[in-house]
């Protein structure tokens, strides 16, 4: 897994914010809700969506199109709605926020 330093630790300070970010050739959404972060994919699975223009309710990110509701932790969707979201590990250290993003499987050969 690499680890990618996507946020300096200057802004992982401020208040809660949902922002989209480039990584690896990835577009992704980054949430920090409380004291805790997340990274999930940019795009709701249902519509498309741009999940950085939704918001956070008890630990969900909540789609700005349809209200479809993701587990941050999971990335599960609300019961009924049958389909989830890509999660990535997070983790904060002395200088900013890393996300591990995994290598393909093509390039170990």
């Amino acid at each position: 897994m690499n680890w990618i330093n996507i946020l300096p630790k200057s802004i992982t300070t401020s208040e809660d914010f949902i922002r989209t970010v480039q990584v690896s050739g990835r577009k992704l959404c980054i949430v920090k809700t409380g004291n805790e972060f997340y990274a999930v994919q940019s795009k709701c699975p249902h519509a498309g969506a741009e999940l950085s223009n939704g918001w956070c309710v008890s630990g969900k990110l909540v789609c700005p199109y349809h209200r479809h509701e993701f587990d941050l932790k999971t990335g599960r969707g609300a019961e009924g709605q049958g389909n989830y979201i890509d999660t990535y590990p997070v983790e904060l250290r002395e200088d900013g926020l890393y996300i591990g993003i995994s290598k393909p499987w093509w390039k170990f050969w």
